[in-house]
């Protein structure tokens, strides 16, 4: 648990992770009652569900468009409690071809994180059609038949790019500095060198939400990812992933079936340290070090087997035991 002195070191500007999580994972729960939690369990932050894929339980985010005072009530709960607004989680997909709503929320969620002065706001890249006409998404996996190549061109350069070119626009004037793509299947970023690709193409508002939970179904290696990412890396969401060997052995990573079905799935998310244990995590924390990352882990529990409350408290636990909470004051003595 953080002392008075780490949470005064982070709150002033020296370097050290702080731990919060992302509200849904009590999304059942009222918010005084998921703050109350949050509070007791000892974590500094909430990272906060606005729309999307949510129903966003405890952001009523119409209501506080353009409604100071509305804001500052909200602001206070958190602030009666030690806690902080990590970011706002507008988590969807913003370039769907037949659902604009999820890119409007998305410029309200950003348009409400600069009244509220919090300059990062988490999100998806977005996946767009295949081609126009399309109705529906089309995330391309493999190099072949050739037409996915014409796929890609068209989605890049006809609609992920102009699309967020807007979204650079409109963060500038609301005040928002840092737009944190998780690494997410079924989106156009979804691995460090696609990052890289939009980053280069929009510049530094763009920067990585790094999940290890989808980069371990995908194949790749959180580790090294937390590296390669270096300063790319704008959040961090800590969430685990079992993967289950006998049925990967046939069924491969790829895995459409029900996520609610964990013993007939090749890989589930799961509670931290279910899926990969506790050393795992200490060397991700110092991995994220070495790139240079003292920012935010923000749990986030979707683990259908346990009971929210617990499996949150066990992961909090957890990051509590491994990860660095204060900021480093080593230096060699003159001798």
């Amino acid at each position: 648990m953080h002392n008075a002195s780490d949470r005064d070191d982070c709150k002033t500007g020296v370097l050290c992770m702080k731990l919060g999580f992302v509200s849904d994972s009590l999304g059942a729960m009222s918010f005084k009652d998921m703050m109350d939690h949050a509070a007791r369990m000892g974590v500094q932050g909430i990272e906060v569900n606005t729309c999307g894929w949510s129903t966003a339980p405890h952001c009523k985010m119409d209501d506080l468009l353009g409604n100071p005072a509305a804001q500052k009530a909200f602001q206070r709960e958190f602030d009666a409690r030690d806690l902080e607004i990590i970011s706002l989680n507008a988590n969807g997909n913003p370039l769907h071809p037949t659902d604009p709503k999820q890119a409007e929320d998305l410029k309200k969620t950003i348009q409400l994180a600069g009244e509220m002065g919090i300059k990062t706001v988490c999100t998806m890249s977005g996946l767009p059609a295949g081609a126009a006409g399309d109705v529906m998404p089309n995330w391309v996996v493999s190099s072949w038949p050739p037409e996915t190549q014409e796929i890609l061109r068209y989605q890049w350069e006809e609609k992920l790019i102009p699309f967020w070119q807007e979204i650079k626009s409109l963060a500038k004037a609301a005040g928002v500095e840092r737009i944190a793509l998780e690494l997410h299947g079924n989106q156009c970023v979804y691995n460090v060198p696609s990052l890289f690709k939009l980053r280069q193409a929009i510049g530094p508002l763009i920067g990585a939400n790094l999940d290890p939970s989808h980069l371990f179904w995908m194949g790749a290696d959180p580790l090294v990812a937390a590296e390669r990412l270096g300063e790319a890396v704008y959040h961090v969401h800590a969430k685990d992933t079992f993967l289950n060997a006998p049925v990967q052995a046939t069924t491969s990573l790829l895995e459409n079936g029900s996520l609610m079905d964990i013993p007939a799935r090749s890989w589930s998310y799961i509670t931290l340290g279910f899926g990969h244990g506790e050393e795992w995590w200490r060397q991700f924390c110092y991995r994220l070090k070495m790139g240079g990352y003292d920012g935010w882990l923000a749990i986030e529990h979707e683990d259908v087997l346990l009971n929210s409350l617990e499996g949150l408290e066990k992961s909090v636990a957890l990051l509590q035991g491994v990860m660095p909470q204060a900021p480093a004051d080593f230096k060699p003595q003159e001798i």
